[in-house]
């Protein structure tokens, strides 16, 4: 039997196409997952300043109605379609913090989400990740990373080389053409080391089924398959888009924040007992317009919020140093204002959680970040 270039192509597709998740090892029980919202995700109708006079007014159409939304305190509360996330918080496993914003200024999502994954300053100025730098402090000698991406999102690239598994939509392919492909590269040296780093993936994924679209719940519990094994990855990357809604945005919004909730909701019921040494940060590159447009949307806008999940987080708590919403408060006379810096709160996070000294952990991700006072503890000791 000759391998022609359509079943060539096919086993190729089976091992590099399917959701976006990148991992990495460290020498550690703690897990830590970075759950980014490409394209500018609204956090004003995600963590809901419900108390704050202006923002009915601002919103308009698009105002949640907080009698129908969980309330976290006095001042705010969380979309109705976040039913894990509230669990979360009410069981002391989840915080959220808003008015937060990396330091880009601007309103491009490319540039934005540039800044937000290499941790500079400015757009293309670092050529590495911050998450890549992470692996760099933590792993063990000879499992540095895996990616479950077709290609390795920014923040895991790096000097650290990531290979790649990705769940496939096709049909498993079978043991005869698996053996055949691996015929194929088995005289050329670098083709040959990134097909058995691939394999390798395969078997951590044991019995994940090809041929079919997975939900997100089922990507969480992907994900947990291989974070929860005890020779597994201990950092995590998962991109989520679809968050740039211009137009329509209440049922769009409302689609996207259940599927992130499944998501979080997967990974809690897939790693069973890790889910008490796991930290789950969730951000986006920037926000939305504090007032909706004419078309039912919000545009590109500055402060957002993020939120932090995991049985490892000392959570119950929304974190705020809250800016107001009136025309004299917003940035740039349009945006939520930021007040805490996202680079703050990721190295703060990381730090905690595989016990490295802060200053140290701030150096290595964000070269650039002028650090200020830093937040309450985040993390379980």
């Amino acid at each position: 039997m000759t391998l022609d270039r359509r079943q060539f192509l096919a086993a190729a597709t089976a091992l590099l196409a399917a959701p976006r998740i990148s991992f990495a090892q460290a020498a550690t029980e703690r897990r830590f997952v970075f759950i980014l919202q490409r394209g500018a995700a609204d956090g004003l109708n995600t963590l809901i300043p419900y108390a704050e006079p202006a923002y009915a007014g601002l919103r308009g159409g698009l105002a949640i109605d907080p009698a129908t939304a969980a309330k976290l305190d006095g001042s705010f509360a969380l979309h109705p379609a976040l039913g894990e996330f509230a669990t979360l918080y009410r069981a002391g496993q989840a915080s959220f913090f808003h008015a937060v914003a990396s330091s880009y200024r601007e309103r491009s999502h490319f540039d934005g989400q540039n800044v937000l994954e290499t941790g500079g300053n400015a757009p293309y100025q670092l050529k590495d990740g911050w998450m890549n730098r992470l692996v760099g402090l933590l792993s063990r000698p000879g499992k540095d990373a895996i990616a479950f991406a077709p290609t390795v999102p920014m923040a895991l690239r790096g000097a650290l080389a990531v290979p790649s598994y990705a769940a496939s939509n096709l049909p498993e392919a079978n043991d005869d053409l698996m053996l055949r492909v691996e015929g194929l590269y088995a005289d050329d040296p670098q083709l040959h080391a990134l097909w058995s780093a691939a394999l390798e993936a395969r078997n951590l994924a044991g019995g994940m089924e090809g041929g079919k679209r997975q939900n997100p719940l089922e990507t969480g519990r992907m994900a947990a398959k291989f974070l929860g094994r005890a020779d597994g990855p201990r950092i995590a990357m998962i991109e989520t888009g679809g968050w740039d809604t211009h137009s329509g945005q209440n049922g769009r919004l409302a689609t996207q924040l259940r599927n992130l909730d499944g998501l979080v909701g997967g990974l809690r019921q897939g790693l069973g007992p890790a889910w008490e040494q796991t930290v789950i940060l969730v951000a986006t590159e920037f926000g939305r317009t504090a007032a909706a447009n004419g078309t039912g949307g919000t545009d590109h806008g500055t402060g957002a919020a993020a939120m932090l999940v995991g049985g490892a987080v000392q959570g119950g708590r929304v974190l705020a140093d809250w800016p107001g919403l009136a025309p004299a408060d917003l940035f740039e006379g349009r945006d939520l204002r930021p007040t805490l810096a996202l680079e703050t709160l990721i190295a703060q996070t990381c730090a905690e959680a595989f016990r490295v000294e802060p200053a140290k952990m701030a150096r290595a991700l964000f070269p650039h970040l002028v650090q200020g006072k830093p937040l309450p503890r985040l993390l379980k000791a």
